[in-house]
């Protein structure tokens, strides 16, 4: 698991590699990824955007946006967290994302750009 808190919001990423939605004899890969965006400042925020960058080991690199996350522009209180799943396919048995989230802050309005911290995406037999 990665992690990184960027303006008062704790990006935690886990990765999951799903052999049974991949075709490695036509050079593809999918991988979900968990994230869970926590809240450690004192008011809301909303989750506007998101903008990310996936790259292949290939040299393949796509950039992804998008208003919310899975159809959602969630609200995060004080202290709550938010987790979603989602997922990403390549084109080769090794990878990496990352990205960021435009916030809110609901109290004075103000523009957050949160990080999201670069993950890696590894088939398991490229572990070996």
């Amino acid at each position: 698991m990665v992690q990184l808190v960027t303006e008062g919001v704790n990006i935690m990423v886990e990765t999951f590699y799903q052999p049974a939605q991949s075709n490695p004899l036509n050079s593809e890969y999918l991988f979900a990824y968990r994230i869970t965006i926590e809240n450690l400042t004192i008011y809301p925020v909303r989750l506007i955007s998101r903008h990310w960058h996936i790259l292949d080991s290939n040299g393949t690199h796509r950039e992804v946006e998008g208003d919310g996350v899975v159809g959602e522009q969630p609200v995060i209180a004080p202290g709550d967290s938010y987790q979603y799943t989602s997922g990403a396919n390549l084109h080769s048995e090794i990878g990496k994302m990352y990205g960021s989230y435009f916030m809110e802050n609901l109290f004075n309005k103000k523009k957050l750009t949160v990080t999201i911290p670069e993950f890696q995406l590894i088939a398991p037999a490229k572990l070996n």
